[in-house]
């Protein structure tokens, strides 16, 4: 069988070496250079040739450099003769351009699809898109995984009496519905809309949070701007407190400082798909690195990553056999 390479930017290393752990295996050099013009250049120093290529890269600040980065790593790979070159980004950024909500737009989720696969990425492991279609802009295969069976695993050393899972807005009910299912809990929603990239308004919220304890379940926290005024809409409510989790924990701009004093809040808690805040020692983070690592045994090894999640998120359940009546009515 192929020996297994990985490698890592600048973005996450600490992420990239916990994955090495859990696979047995040492996280490769990369030189990194930047040239006086502000070019980047990548050298990948381990042998790369019949061998399979996984490429550790978040897109987080500063994202045109760590994406820049992640095409310059697939490219040395493929032109060092790799077997396969897989792209492991843990947060997809771009993923939040997925529509075409103004005039004249750009689509820069379909677009960076187009330059990882251009670059020349066999197949993309990432987690936790931001809107489900994105899996659909890349012309390779994807393997996208979930955090809601760390974040349930989490929430369940809790004391969950009298607690309502809360998604931020509509969009994101669905994975709030499944969290709250995996922890036997009611579940509400918000209603948004977005003025501003730091701006939203909660008009109202969807479902009996009346006297409960919230736990706001969302898939990436930038600002903290949306969580904020939601927990203001639930406090009219006559919800008493609130924990907040999260898959990516961006945590940028005020987000650390609105989060960490709002009155509200009982805990924050997020995963390592991004590199967490620097003061702040209330956070809680649980590591999504085991996942990557079986996630890239099960690949390497030829059998399903769907069934790692089997019981945490019907997506991944097994395909429905077809019935009789399927088969004469397709």
């Amino acid at each position: 069988m192929r020996e297994i390479v990985v490698f890592s930017g600048s973005a996450h290393p600490d992420l990239a070496h916990r994955v090495c752990d859990g696979l047995g295996v040492t996280l490769s050099e990369t030189l990194i250079t930047r040239f006086s013009n502000d070019c980047l250049q990548v050298q990948l120093l381990a042998n790369c040739r019949q061998r399979d290529v996984y490429v550790v890269q978040p897109l987080v600040p500063p994202t045109q450099d760590s994406l820049m980065e992640l095409l310059l790593m697939i490219d040395a790979a493929r032109g060092a003769s790799a077997a396969m070159v897989t792209a492991v980004i843990p947060h997809y950024a771009y993923a939040r351009s997925d529509k075409k909500d103004a005039s004249r737009i750009s689509l820069g989720g379909r677009l960076v699809a187009d330059l990882i696969g251009a670059a020349g990425a066999d197949r993309v492991i990432t987690m936790n898109l931001h809107a489900p279609q994105v899996h659909g802009f890349f012309s390779v295969p994807v393997d996208h995984l979930t955090a809601l069976g760390v974040l349930a695993d989490h929430s369940r050393e809790q004391d969950l009496t009298d607690c309502v899972v809360v998604s931020p807005d509509l969009g994101n009910a669905k994975d709030a519905t499944q969290f709250a299912r995996l922890l036997g809990l009611p579940v509400a929603a918000g209603s948004k809309r977005r003025l501003a990239d730091d701006r939203v308004v909660v008009d109202s919220i969807v479902g009996d949070v009346m006297g409960r304890r919230a736990i706001v379940l969302d898939d990436e926290i930038a600002t903290g701007g949306s969580i904020v005024e939601l927990l203001d809409r639930l406090a009219d409510q006559g919800v008493t407190e609130a924990a907040v989790a999260c898959t990516h924990g961006l945590f940028a701009g005020a987000a650390v400082e609105r989060l960490s004093a709002h009155p509200m809040i009982r805990e924050v808690v997020t995963t390592d798909t991004v590199p967490a805040p620097v003061g702040w020692p209330a956070l809680r983070v649980r590591s999504v690195a085991g996942l990557f690592a079986e996630a890239i045994n099960r690949i390497h090894d030829g059998e399903s990553v769907s069934s790692l999640f089997d019981g945490v998120d019907p997506t991944h359940a097994p395909p429905r056999q077809r019935s009789l009546f399927d088969r004469v009515h397709p």
